[in-house]
């Protein structure tokens, strides 16, 4: 009889540990309490404007390897879009600038010596300023680097609080050194921008979910976990209240769930337990003829905007500080910033607030320590989700390694405690 491996969350994580086990001829099973997979990168119709939104804005870098690496294997690498090469517009709201970052495709960083590409009224001398990220491995990121001035204001600030979710102040220097290794300073063949201009669901997770079942994988919706039960170092059985599944020999059980579901499950975890907030606005308007497919904004509300065939989305991380502020009143606010941005009348259009309120663990060096690793004290049970030991903050790409991770110790017996 084959054995099984109960994966608990139909999150990025769960899907792409499921899709690393179903080839190895298991018995894969993975339980979802909600009535979609997707988690946190997912797509649903939203009333209010008619349209099928994403719960959050994201960006997949081509540098991402294990997220291409998920794509292909599912057979949905197409339905990411970007340009050929690495391109990152810009506007500086205050003085109406715009300007386009454009990294070479090699190791060796020409580009900063190119004003036309590099980050304007800098110096290349400037860039040198990142480096004390790649070896700092305690404290902040503003303790890292101090310095103040346009890059910092116009590159280092944007990029580093739409990766960590946290503002530089707190922001933990050694997960922003991970981000700064794998884009900038791999070139600019590893930064180039892709989106899943049809929505995330179409892109990452309806695709998985057809590859499972094609071979036989069962999903099933509705299937909360209430407790796992122990016994001699090992999961002996898998509670969700209207029904106990017991596991044989050799079973194994992902937790691929958000931290505090697996803190209330596990014994003894220890896991993050402060959270930032994440901010999206959806406008449902046809972009301007032109606009870029994203673009990043300094000195505004609005930090990131994506273009849509049918809407205008914009992303704001570290939002804690527009959790209390009317939907109404952030709307027009943003709109306002976004209408002068794009060109566009000022009249409010069809509009959506999204606000995620623990969208991510927040990403300090103190939460960054409670991050535990895949493997637990039992047997059988492997941890998997962005706010594990990932060595990155919480991202798409985060989230597959971790569930390719958990693949690892799982797929084999004996391999793991």
């Amino acid at each position: 009889m084959a054995r099984s491996v109960h994966i608990v969350g139909g999150g990025l994580a769960g899907l792409s540990a499921a899709v690393r086990l179903v080839d190895d001829g298991l018995n894969v099973v993975v339980h979802e309490s909600a009535g979609h997979a997707g988690g946190r990168a997912r797509s649903y119709h939203d009333a209010a404007l008619d349209l099928t939104i994403d719960n959050g804005n994201h960006l997949i870098l081509s540098g991402n390897h294990a997220t291409l690496a998920y794509l292909r294997r599912i057979g949905a690498q197409s339905r990411l879009v970007g340009p050929a090469t690495a391109e990152f517009p810009f506007i500086d709201l205050a003085t109406r600038e715009r300007w386009t970052l454009r990294p070479n495709d090699g190791r060796v960083p020409w580009w900063v010596f190119a004003p036309g590409r590099r980050v304007p009224a800098t110096r290349a001398y400037d860039y040198l300023g990142l480096l004390p990220l790649l070896w700092k491995r305690t404290g902040t990121i503003d303790e890292c680097l101090p310095v103040r001035g346009p890059l910092h204001e116009r590159l280092i600030h944007p990029l580093l609080v739409a990766a960590l979710n946290t503002d530089p102040g707190e922001g933990s220097a050694r997960l922003a050194g991970a981000v700064v290794r794998e884009t900038l300073l791999a070139g600019g063949s590893a930064c180039r921008p892709l989106i899943a201009r049809e929505g995330l669901s179409p892109a990452l997770i309806e695709p998985a979910l057809a590859f499972l079942r094609a071979r036989e994988a069962t999903v099933r919706f509705g299937h909360r976990l209430r407790a796992l039960a122990f016994e001699d170092g090992s999961v002996t059985a898998l509670d969700f209240g209207e029904d106990v599944v017991p596991l044989a020999a050799g079973d194994g059980v992902i937790l691929a769930v958000p931290p505090p579901v697996a803190a209330a499950i596990v014994p003894g975890l220890d896991v993050p337990s402060e959270f930032r907030a994440i901010v999206n606005a959806h406008f449902r308007i046809t972009p301007p003829a032109g606009f870029p497919a994203m673009i990043g904004v300094v000195n505004a509300t609005t930090e990131w905007i994506f273009s849509f065939p049918n809407r205008l989305s914009v992303t704001i991380s570290a939002a804690d500080r527009l959790l209390e502020t009317g939907r109404q009143e952030l709307a027009h606010l943003i709109w306002r910033e976004v209408s002068v941005i794009a060109g566009l009348a000022s009249e409010l259009p069809p509009w959506q607030i999204v606000r995620e309120r623990r969208a991510t663990f927040a990403a300090t060096p103190a939460q960054d320590a409670k991050r535990p690793p895949a493997a637990t004290a039992w047997s059988n049970l492997v941890l998997a989700g962005d706010w594990t030991a990932t060595g990155l903050p919480a991202t798409i790409e985060g989230a597959i390694r971790s569930g390719n991770r958990a693949a690892e110790l799982t797929g084999k017996p004996g391999t793991m405690a």
